[in-house]
């Protein structure tokens, strides 16, 4: 979890113990905590740390601490209350990519970071309950090194049949109603999702802006029925200690492992279609010219989080 003050770790702290309990609770009285000066002040804290180019308003941490943070938060905190808060439109900037593509990144002014921090502290622990051990992106405590290391030893395992998934424009292709009704089986707080709402039709009809504080969270929520489908895979192949599947997700880059074996031949096409019809229902599109069935045993090779994975095997030297 993210570090805060302890009053408001316990409260967090708290939260996710009664949500790991309780998987089917629902969650209300949530929006008084967001409205609490400590809750602004560590969410404060934190876009302070990160820093970052100003919003749409041009307004930079330096002008806020000039004429105030206390006030600028109480300001915040009565616009919540009084249920005016509205969110600006982010900055759109393009970040340059491979082959002249670009990647538009939303910048959010320094008050909507604000909200969407505190937002995010006291919905974290309810989701990060939820979410389920092959994902690691952008999550409390896990990185991208760990979604490797979960990646090799499952080479090492002989599961080298595998899938490896790209999703077309995935962050931009959020359907809203979807996610909201998501959230909304964990959340029975009107102005909470009403607050959620509006952070996420500021930057459009659909999708999750990349650059926002909040995104990781939803862009997670969205995708978790898929992590649950691939653990009840795994589970259901499990011989003792030994699963027949392994899987590792960050954010949108997946990767599937299947047992190399040939009576474990048919996992392979089982578990394509099953992803299929997850991400169908998601209305998520497979980006099927990146996207394809790897054979590591013949000398095949795929890439994960800037990593290129193949399998070598030893050879014995002559003497």
């Amino acid at each position: 979890m993210t570090k805060a003050s302890s009053s408001l770790q316990d409260l967090r702290r708290g939260i996710y113990v009664k949500a790991k309990g309780g998987p089917s609770w629902r969650f209300w009285g949530l929006y008084v905590h967001v409205c609490k000066m400590e809750t602004l002040r560590e969410a404060y804290a934190l876009a302070r740390k990160n820093n970052g180019a100003p919003g749409i308003d041009g307004v930079t941490f330096e002008v806020i601490e000039t004429q105030g943070v206390e006030a600028f938060l109480e300001w915040i905190r009565n616009e919540l209350i009084g249920r005016a808060y509205v969110p600006l439109r982010s900055r759109r900037q393009e970040i340059p990519k491979d082959g002249g593509k670009v990647r538009v990144l939303s910048i959010p002014a320094i008050r909507d970071r604000v909200v969407q921090g505190a937002l995010k502290l006291i919905l974290e622990p309810i989701f990060e309950a939820d979410f389920q051990p092959g994902s690691y992106g952008y999550r409390p405590k896990r990185t991208a090194h760990e979604a490797v290391h979960r990646v090799a030893p499952a080479i090492v395992q002989c599961k080298t049949r595998v899938i490896d998934l790209d999703l077309r424009a995935y962050f931009d292709t959020v359907r809203h109603h979807l996610l909201l009704e998501k959230v909304a089986r964990r959340i029975k707080d009107d102005d909470v999702m009403h607050l959620l709402k509006r952070m996420l039709t500021a930057s459009g009809k659909q999708g999750v802006p990349q650059g926002g504080v909040i995104s990781p969270l939803p862009s997670n929520i969205y995708l978790t029925e898929v992590d649950r489908m691939l653990e009840r895979a795994k589970e259901a192949t499990r011989n003792g200690k030994y699963t027949y599947v392994e899987y590792a997700r960050f954010a949108d880059d997946l990767v599937v492992l299947i047992d190399a074996h040939a009576r474990h031949a048919w996992l392979l096409g089982a578990v394509t279609r099953r992803l299929r019809e997850e991400f169908a229902k998601l209305r998520v599109e497979v980006n099927e010219e990146k996207s394809r069935t790897v054979n590591l045993d013949r000398a095949e090779s795929f890439g994960f989080l800037g990593f290129d994975f193949r399998r070598l095997r030893s050879v014995q030297r002559q003497v």
